[in-house]
């Protein structure tokens, strides 16, 4: 015989306690947009790295020119994946918080962020399509004609041989 002042585990009023701990109110899209704001000054970082990375390069390259050191010229590198390797943790990042605030009941937050993620990793995927297609320009011709020299113009000699 139970005593009916004891509570079982997972009657409905035990669950209806357990629910009041969800935001209530406008708590949930304020902290949606202020993540939202958060992670754009973020981005806004992100964006002016690369470029702050090239100019240090050049820097470096005109002092040592100024110097007097003869340096080659540099070799292109090919594609920088930094940018869009940081871009992608950025991402990342977005969508473990967006993981983490919808498990927490904070529909309106996860919801942005999820929204950021997926644009965020969609950027990534264009950067990278793009750094990935690109074809290198094709080198310049090695060999030089010899001069024509029946006084006409290139045309005409390259039609008669020389």
């Amino acid at each position: 015989m139970t005593r009916p002042e004891s509570r079982l585990p997972g009657r409905p009023d035990e669950r209806a306690a357990s629910r009041s701990s969800a935001p209530g109110g406008c708590a949930d899209p304020l902290m949606g947009l202020v993540l939202v704001v958060a992670e754009a000054a973020g981005g806004a970082l992100l964006a002016l790295w690369p470029g702050l990375r090239g100019l240090a390069r050049s820097r470096a390259h005109e002092m040592s020119a100024d110097k007097g050191v003869s340096a080659p010229p540099p070799v292109d590198p090919g594609t920088d994946w930094t940018a869009a390797i940081a871009v992608g943790a950025l991402a990342l990042v977005v969508a473990c918080l967006a993981v983490a605030l919808l498990r927490g009941r904070w529909h309106w937050a996860g919801g942005m962020q999820v929204v950021v993620a997926v644009a965020l990793g969609a950027a990534v995927l264009a950067s990278v399509a793009e750094g990935s297609s690109r074809n290198p320009p094709e080198p310049a011709p090695t060999w030089n004609s010899p001069p024509c020299r029946s006084g006409g113009d290139h045309s005409e000699c390259a039609r008669s041989g020389g």
